[in-house]
């Protein structure tokens, strides 16, 4: 299968991606894949730096001609979200990602492809590698932990870089030049809680919400579709005012970064219930499929008898737990009043594990206006300290101010409607990148980011654009030709 990717054009880009891809990456486990790229610039014989936290540096010199441009900074992140469909058997831990071609679209067999930001990781390989390329004096600057709290950007010192233009890697659409992103903020709920002993006469339930469709939490938290922490919240809720329901386990979500597709909870309801409750679940199922029809049209929701569970939560802590999974938001918060269809403040419920007395409930908060980011986060903190929940933020990190009138997005807004006769869509986005980080140290940097079609990121539905790839590859090449001189 990697060979028929290897045999795309250009060949050299993807050929590094297939490398890449056969080394598992995913977040703050990247020992392997730090050092995959050092062995890559030290075999090139380019200055290869690590630095303290496990960012890699590579510097190459200017083409022939070029030496008197300006130092550009081609900037990709190492990790990618490992999510795989629940029926695939794969071990991110040990394999390589098994892709395919099909037709204008390469994808990967049940999990996600990497392509964020692997593909910008395998651009920035092929120039580092390339001969006949001209170009002026590149730094590559591959970072560690996007995807789950920024890390390597936000302890990369200053002092360490000479650019002053940093083109960054990790944009989904071609038609797109990035010139401003969000900022986040990791709020996390934990607690116990008191388990009771179930009574005889119940019925045991594995009640199932899966099959969404899920995606990037920033990218595609405008686009309405169901999250599964929330949809089986419902059910669960709305269970519990009919039923003598109760819950003896939720496992929902996996990563902040993406919009959960599947939740799983252990129910018991007393004997004499039990036809209501399953026809109860099959209206329900039906609501839910009519309503998210469009968005989630594989959604299924799953009931099946299991040995009852011996114990339960606390009637006193299930009624507050499912009050305030309801009343925590999910989506967008707020639409930008200044920037036409841009989301400006969301949250994500991307995980809730309840358990053996344990709860941990995790939510991702975006927002391009740092205050309402955290007007927000304590909104939510309120809401889970109201039912005894500690609460924690983490991973804070800043959004991107854009600079419209940059030098930098002048001249690539200019070739894009010289090379495709169309203007680019200069704007700004919902996702996070590294740029407001890195421009916290080196403030005068300009900064753009771009990249091929990707769709799909964060789930096993990801997939890139092959004839995008090609698009975008020659846009970055007569880029780096365009780099103005030194001033």
């Amino acid at each position: 299968m990697s060979t028929e990717v290897r045999n795309l054009e250009p060949k050299a880009l993807w050929s590094n991606f297939a490398d890449l891809n056969a080394v598992p990456r995913p977040s703050k486990k990247e020992e392997r894949v730090i050092q995959f790229i050092k062995d890559f610039g030290n075999r090139l014989g380019l200055k290869t730096i690590e630095d303290e936290i496990g960012n890699v540096i590579i510097k190459k010199p200017a083409s022939p001609g070029m030496e008197d441009r300006q130092t550009v900074l081609l900037q990709s992140h190492l990790d990618m979200v490992h999510q795989k469909n629940a029926d695939t058997n794969f071990d991110f831990a040990t394999e390589g990602i098994r892709m395919f071609v099909d037709g204008d679209w390469v994808k990967a067999e049940g999990t996600t492809l990497g392509a964020d930001n692997g593909i910008g990781v395998a651009t920035i390989m092929a120039l580092l590698e390339s001969k006949d390329i001209q170009h002026p004096p590149i730094e590559a600057l591959f970072t560690i932990d996007e995807e789950t709290g920024m890390t390597g950007a936000l302890n990369l010192k200053g002092g360490m870089l000479d650019a002053s233009i940093m083109l960054n890697l990790d944009t989904e659409d071609d038609r797109e030049l990035t010139i401003g992103c969000a900022g986040g903020v990791d709020v996390t709920a934990t607690g116990t809680y008191q388990q009771e002993s179930l009574e005889g006469g119940m019925h045991g339930y594995r009640v199932g919400v899966k099959g969404l469709t899920g995606g990037h939490s920033g990218m595609d938290i405008h686009l309405g579709r169901g999250n599964a922490n929330k949809l089986m919240n419902r059910l669960l809720f709305q269970a519990a005012s009919s039923f003598s329901l109760r819950v003896s386990s939720i496992d929902g979500g996996s990563l902040r970064n993406a919009i959960p597709r599947e939740s799983f909870a252990e129910v018991a309801v007393p004997e004499n219930q039990k036809a209501a409750f399953e026809n109860f679940i099959r209206q329900e199922t039906a609501n839910l499929k009519d309503e998210y029809r469009t968005t989630d049209p594989n959604m299924e929701v799953t009931v099946e008898a299991v040995n009852t569970p011996a114990t339960a939560l606390s009637e006193e802590f299930q009624h507050k737990l499912l009050r305030v999974l309801y009343a925590c938001p999910s989506g967008i918060f707020r639409m930008s009043p200044e920037i036409e269809n841009l989301v400006q403040t969301s949250n994500n419920l991307a995980r809730v594990l309840v358990k053996d007395g344990n709860y941990t409930i995790q939510c991702l908060t975006r927002s391009s206006v740092d205050s309402e980011k955290m007007d927000l986060a304590r909104a939510i903190q309120s809401t889970f300290e109201l039912a005894g929940a500690e609460v924690n933020f983490a991973g804070s990190y800043p959004g991107w101010t854009p600079r419209p009138g940059a030098t930098i997005v002048k001249l690539m807004s200019d070739l894009y409607r010289d090379m495709y006769k169309e203007e680019a869509h200069v704007n700004a986005c919902h996702a996070g990148l590294e740029c407001g980080i890195v421009g916290a140290n080196y403030p005068k940097m300009e900064m753009i980011s771009f990249g091929p079609n990707i769709r799909g990121a964060h789930s096993p539905d990801e997939k890139v654009q092959i004839s995008s790839v090609q698009k975008y590859w020659g846009y970055l090449l007569e880029t780096l030709k365009r780099i103005p001189a030194k001033a």
